[in-house]
């Protein structure tokens, strides 16, 4: 082999064995509750959701109003924000009223800046 061959030879990539530790062990993280965000972020109805609760708490009644979704639906999907810590709510008078938790206002203020760029 000349030494012209041997400067052709790719260097080979090593990290230090802290930086390689610390990759090891990012790997090993439990990310199931990031996973299940973004589970209950993939349905674009949800996303809807959470867009109309950014104006104004809301009822169900309004959702269905608005969106044409069954009453029923509509509660499966914000049971599942509610379980995500995105949406959360109270009762007023015969209304459940939903709103935006902080987690869920931030979350989604996050996303549309990082997406309207």
């Amino acid at each position: 082999m000349s030494g012209k061959e041997r400067l052709l030879e790719p260097e080979p990539y090593i990290l230090p064995d802290m930086v390689m530790q610390k990759v090891h062990e990012s790997m090993q993280e439990n990310v199931t509750g990031l996973v299940d965000l973004f589970k209950v972020l993939s349905d674009p109805i949800r996303i809807h959701i959470l867009k109309a609760l950014e104006v104004q708490e809301l009822c169900v009644c309004v959702l269905v109003e608005i969106t044409d979704y069954k009453h029923s639906a509509l509660s499966y999907h914000l049971k599942l924000l509610k379980g995500a810590g995105l949406v959360e709510s109270t009762r007023n008078k015969n209304f459940q009223m939903y709103y935006l938790t902080d987690l869920g206002r931030s979350l989604l203020k996050n996303i549309e800046s990082t997406f309207n760029q």
